[in-house]
């Protein structure tokens, strides 16, 4: 049987960043702190922590002084820094540069639009490790629309600027603009695409990749937001795609009476997972 890798699945640069400079870190000191999960990917974190690499939370973040905190690619709100300034934390900052620059604009926009009784929206998840760094650039102003429902959150009659996390779907996007422009009768709307194109672009080949193959495994943490979108695409061309986080996901009677099977994941999925998840698969078929 056919065992086969997307060669375009792997991290994205921003996360294989973050996870290097971790590494780096770690060969020359026992541990380090990580405000938060390095990647949304259990096997990875899993990896890290036994190199040393300390996950901690907020609340725990906001105890600490004197001491040395990685923040991850998916970035901080200003009370992070303020706090770490204020307590001697020296921080690695492995925030991605498409997120920092994100953050810069709304905060731009923020302060700009503020004298107009302006709204900033942000398309995204609640919650989300990126989406809160987002809000907290707005003095947690921000409305943050998931669904469609949440447009009720929106006054229609004063200006609005929207915004994306940088992993959310593009088709997602457009529809949620193309209703807040249709709303908006007699106010101005600003649109601005911030989705990054690391994620987007990949969809076009992995749709093309989920066709080629009887079975596609796409590998991905259970938490990660382009994870669950990307599968939701492999889904929609290929029914017979499985979602699994580990090699203990994996059914053996998947594989009877198919001659190939394709393996992708989502940006926070290291390639060497995939390749690896690939040659256990053989093993097993063999």
């Amino acid at each position: 049987m056919v065992v086969a890798v997307d060669h375009n699945s792997g991290f994205c640069f921003g996360v294989k960043a973050a996870v290097q400079k971790a590494q780096e870190i770690l060969v020359k000191h026992d541990s380090l702190y990580c405000l938060g999960e390095i990647v949304h990917n259990e096997s990875e974190v899993e990896r890290l922590s036994k190199m040393g690499l300390i996950t901690i939370d907020h609340d725990q973040f906001f105890t600490l002084s004197n001491t040395t905190v990685l923040l991850r690619a998916h970035g901080e709100p200003p009370s992070t820094y303020q706090y770490a300034r204020q307590n001697n934390i020296q921080l690695i900052d492995a925030t991605c540069p498409i997120v920092v620059k994100l953050q810069k604009q709304i905060h731009a926009d923020f302060k700009s639009t503020k004298g107009q009784k302006g709204q900033l929206i942000i398309y995204g998840k609640r919650g989300h490790a990126e989406v809160n760094g987002l809000v907290g650039q707005t003095n947690d102003e921000a409305i943050v629309i998931e669904y469609a429902i949440d447009l009720e959150q929106v006054d229609f009659s004063r200006p609005i600027s929207l915004y994306a996390q940088t992993t959310k779907d593009l088709k997602g996007f457009h529809q949620l603009a193309g209703e807040i422009q249709r709303r908006a009768i007699s106010a101005p709307v600003k649109i601005q695409d911030t989705i990054c194109r690391q994620v987007s672009n990949r969809i076009p080949g992995i749709i093309e990749f989920a066709k080629r193959y009887p079975l596609i495994l796409f590998v991905s943490g259970q938490k990660s937001s382009n994870g669950r979108m990307l599968f939701d695409i492999c889904l929609s061309e290929n029914p017979n795609s499985k979602f699994i986080s580990c090699l203990g996901d994996i059914s053996a009677d998947w594989f009877k009476d198919i001659e190939s099977v394709g393996i992708c994941g989502a940006t926070s999925t290291p390639k060497e997972t995939l390749e690896q998840m690939a040659e256990a698969i053989r093993q097993m078929v063999d």
